[in-house]
């Protein structure tokens, strides 16, 4: 049976493009290898960042990521060693990336999409009626020492040129914000149009309403090949038979240029495995979601648990968490903030997150195929980017025109055929 448009990929990107597209009277089928819903899209922070609009890639990064190597007890960043040339390649054009005209060409792009998705999250949770622990709050950054809180500041400046509020606040002013801090933390910048949720029961709502509205799921099915013939996708093999559709939208995450090699297309992008360890709720709770500055790592209360999230190891495809790296992370958490001495461990989890080599997502049609659409390398921002890419995915499969340049997610900027 040819179905209408088929979305490879169930987490936030793929069911985000599903809820918009049913929305527009499209017919819609998703394919995951696993559980719709979940995957890599619900053990994240479950922060709303509208304020990243700064690339991955971006001056400073190389030398900051170098002195982190160095820190084989604490880092936040970890890199693989492999000699794979795409690998290679990939890191040869992040390090080319890190540069002011990057983050000048990027910036519009991730503050437009960043925006429009953090509008869209509040109206979607407010219509369907979503209970998933969304706080509007804002993001409160954490910092120890005067090199960390200076680039806090700087970052602060920044939003505000871009007409996004941020507060710098001073040590008592941070206290009075979240009494937790330790006396360590010399200041914070309150970022005020962020928010926060629990992105596992988020996406699970979310999937019940699209399944709902009518759309179809199938799970633990593994796509195997996209089969083209001229300019259009003709076939989708997977494990269980093949599929035509329409339309095909490509959102597979750190898979997806697995599957795009099959077409010719050798798209940038290259896993990052990140962390979270999910405890329940201790006697006293932070506010509000957190961001402790120099150890990069986020702190999320969501109603009866609470979660920390860090670490960014590039080329690792592994999701087995490293119980060394989980450690260091809740090391970091009891270093800016007060936490019971014993905490009880809910889950700990570990997913991959697509990066690409400008920091930028892919988004729009294929290069060579008319009926395939691409949306993958969103970083650790696939759920605060999920529902504006959605929304776009859907734009684009109905041939609405946009209101803003799609030419810096385009596809074929940074796509090599082959």
């Amino acid at each position: 049976m040819k179905r209408d448009v088929l979305i490879i990929g169930g987490g936030a990107i793929g069911l985000h493009a599903a809820y918009f597209l049913i929305r527009s009277g499209r017919r819609v089928a998703i394919f995951d290898q696993g559980t719709i819903g979940t995957g890599s899209s619900d053990g994240n922070a479950g922060h709303i960042v509208p304020s990243h609009i700064v690339p991955l890639a971006a001056p400073g990064v190389i030398s900051t990521a170098l002195k982190w190597l160095l820190d084989s007890n604490n880092s936040p960043f970890g890199l693989a060693v492999r000699l794979h040339p795409s690998y290679l390649s990939w890191l040869l054009r992040f390090a080319l990336s890190c540069s002011h005209k990057n983050v000048q060409r990027s910036l519009p792009a991730l503050k437009w999409l960043g925006v429009m998705s953090a509008n869209l999250f509040a109206q979607i949770i407010a219509q369907e009626g979503f209970a998933c622990n969304y706080q509007p709050s804002g993001v409160l950054f954490l910092y120890q020492t005067e090199a960390g809180l200076q680039a806090g500041r700087h970052e602060a400046d920044l939003l505000l040129q871009h007409n996004l509020p941020a507060e710098v606040l001073s040590r008592d002013a941070v206290r009075q914000r979240e009494p937790l801090v330790r006396p360590e933390v010399i200041g914070g910048v309150h970022f005020l149009t962020d928010a926060s949720l629990h992105p596992g029961r988020y996406l699970q709502a979310l999937k019940e309403r699209v399944y709902a509205l009518g759309a179809e799921g199938f799970e633990g099915m593994w796509v195997t090949d996209l089969e083209a013939q001229n300019d259009r996708i003709r076939r989708v093999r997977t494990d269980r038979g093949d599929f035509e559709a329409e339309t095909v939208v490509l959102a597979a995450g750190a898979w997806t240029p697995f599957l795009a090699r099959s077409l010719g297309l050798h798209l940038p992008i290259q896993p990052a495995r990140g962390y979270s360890l999910t405890v329940t709720a201790p006697g006293t709770m932070p506010r509000q979601a957190l961001l402790l500055g120099e150890r990069r790592v986020a702190v999320t209360p969501m109603g009866d648990v609470l979660r920390f999230t860090g670490r960014l190891e590039v080329g690792q495809m592994s999701m087995t968490p490293d119980p060394r790296w989980l450690s260091a992370i809740e090391r970091a958490v009891r270093e800016y903030i007060y936490m019971d001495e014993r905490l009880e461990i809910r889950q700990t989890w570990a997913g991959l997150r697509p990066v690409t080599p400008d920091g930028v997502p892919i988004i729009g049609f294929s290069p060579r195929h008319a009926n395939l659409i691409i949306a993958a390398g969103h970083a650790m921002l696939g759920l605060s980017l999920g529902p504006g890419t959605g929304k776009v995915v859907a734009d684009l499969a109905n041939g609405v025109p946009l209101d803003f340049d799609l030419s810096p997610f385009r596809v074929d900027f940074r796509a090599r055929k082959g």
